[in-house]
Order: C-alpha cells, then sequence, then structure tokens
C-alpha cells in the first residue's frame, strides 16, 4: 500500500501537491479522472488505486489489474494546447514512462507508437529473488528463463474533450506492470513487469513519484511551441520500433511496409509498395 503522507511531501512543490486521490480499490482510475474532469476538478488531480476491477486500455481492451501488483494511475490535465497537438500527449507521457523507469529501476525501455512501453533484461536461468508480497512454494517453476524480446510493462491511455479548436481537458492514464509475476495465458508471451526484468522488488511508490515528476516537465511542456516540435524526433530517438521496422497496420488506414519516422503532428509514417502512408490511428503488429 502507498504511504500517502510522504506521497504528498515528495510532491511538495509540484501541480500535483494536494491533489491527490487514492482509492483501495475503483473500477478505473481513468473513469474516475473522467468523472472529476466534468465536475470541475482542478489541472493536476491525479487518481491512483492500487486495484482496478475494470481497468482499460488503447481500443477498450482490458488491463489487468490485480491489487498491489501495479501502478495503476490517472492525471487531470487542463493545457494551455491546441486540438490539433492533441496526439502530442501520449508520446510525451510515453517518454515520461521511460524517464521513470530508467530512473527507478535502471531498466531501459523502448517506446512503440502509440502507446506501448517495452522492457526488457538478461536473464538467468534461475533468481533467488521473491517479493515479500508474492511468495512462492517450493518447487514452483522459476519465472525467469532464456533472455527473451521486449514485452509489454507500460499502457498509456489517454482520453480528452476539446471545443473550438481547443483542449479543455486530457486525462492521462497510465498503467505500470510492477510486482505482476503471472499473466493470463493470452498476455503470457506479450507481457512482462519490472520485477521480472530488473531481478529485484522495484517501488511503486518511488516509481510513482519520478513518474509524475518526469510527466510536469514532459506534458505540461507542451504549452512551450519548441517542446512540441521536439517530441516526435525525440520518441524516434528512444524508439526501435519507429524506423525501419517491418509493420502491418490494421485500422481505417490498413496497409503493409517499413515504419520511416513520425510526422510533426506524431503520427507515424509507413513507407508501402503504394507509398509514403501517415497512420493516425489503428493497430500495429
Amino acid at each position: 500500500m502507498y504511504d500517502l503522507a510522504a506521497l504528498e511531501a515528495a510532491l511538495a512543490g509540484t501541480v500535483f501537491a494536494g491533489k491527490l486521490h487514492f482509492l483501495p480499490v475503483t473500477d478505473s482510475t481513468n473513469a474516475d479522472a473522467l468523472a472529476a474532469a466534468r465536475s470541475g476538478a482542478p489541472h493536476g488531480s491525479v487518481y491512483l488505486a492500487d486495484e482496478q476491477r475494470a481497468g482499460r486500455g488503447r481500443s477498450d481492451h482490458a488491463w489487468q489489474s490485480s491489487a498491489g501488483d501495479g501502478l495503476y494511475v490517472s492525471v487531470l490535465l487542463r493545457p494551455l494546447l491546441a486540438t490539433t497537438r492533441l496526439p502530442l500527449l501520449p508520446l510525451a507521457a510515453g517518454l515520461a514512462a521511460v524517464e521513470a523507469i530508467r530512473a527507478v529501476s535502471g531498466l531501459t525501455a523502448d517506446l512503440r507508437w502509440p502507446n506501448d512501453v517495452l522492457v526488457s533484461a538478461p536473464r538467468t536461468k534461475t533468481c533467488p529473488f521473491t517479493p515479500a508480497s508474492k511468495d512462492r512454494s517450493l518447487g514452483t517453476p522459476s519465472p525467469w528463463g532464456p533472455q527473451s524480446a521486449s514485452r509489454k510493462a507500460v499502457g498509456i491511455l489517454v482520453e480528452a474533450k476539446s471545443s473550438g479548436g481547443a483542449v479543455d481537458f486530457a486525462v492521462v492514464g497510465i498503467g505500470i506492470n510492477v510486482h505482476q509475476r503471472d499473466f493470463a495465458p493470452e498476455l503470457a508471451a506479450l507481457a512482462t513487469s519490472l520485477d521480472l526484468e530488473g531481478g529485484r522488488s522495484i517501488s511503486r511508490q518511488d516509481l510513482l513519484v519520478s513518474l509524475l515528476k518526469s510527466l510536469q516537465r514532459e506534458a505540461l511542456g507542451l504549452a512551450d511551441p519548441a517542446a512540441g516540435v521536439a517530441i516526435p524526433e525525440r520518441v524516434a530517438q528512444a524508439s526501435t520500433w519507429i524506423r525501419g521496422r517491418s509493420v502491418e497496420v490494421h485500422g481505417p488506414q490498413a496497409c503493409t511496409g517499413i515504419t520511416a519516422g513520425l510526422d510533426e503532428n506524431g503520427f507515424l509514417l509507413v513507407r508501402t509498395e503504394n507509398g509514403l502512408v501517415t497512420v493516425q490511428t489503428g493497430g500495429i503488429r
């Protein structure tokens, strides 16, 4: 469980100070933040839970949110931001998550457009580490095995309301797998956690503080036009997926080709046999 007094002390001087809302269990922190936004909650309000019963990601995919295992947080922003620049916000949140993970766990993370953060680390065949909250019985196979490819540890969901060409508010929801050691069968080959990759217990409390401070720098910096212009290239530099990767795009702009960077709005460019396609939405494989 979180030490709320320590969290408030650590967030002193940030836009989030005094605006932390914690529930042990909720359906969705994004739903909580959206309801609060419509009721006039202030910029910088943070909605945090220890467990989500109906956590969700992009395209209404479920997000596994068991008690005490992950970081489940949504931040309400009222940015001075044109609607045309809104697609940069999830990219800024991704950069914030990558920096927080590096600072707290030492792991290197990889951004996959538009809203996934993947991590991986060398693994040994056995590992003595057992999180205190998740003791395993003797004889249970270790989750550590041969080194594997990067797997998803973070999901980002941005939901916003705009009017008159400007963003009224945006809710940035971030879910990070921290202590998870087991996943549903359909996710086992795709998902991982910071503990699994780092081989030690990562503090959710420290991760939250680092994430919020990074988010303040990244997302709120979008009000500066120069900072916004730099985000697509910064994401491209932080990602192995943005350039030179063979992909299939599913959705309204379905195509197959090679990723060729991001445009100035943060949309993915894919070079196909028929020319360059600008992908604004869709699933990437």
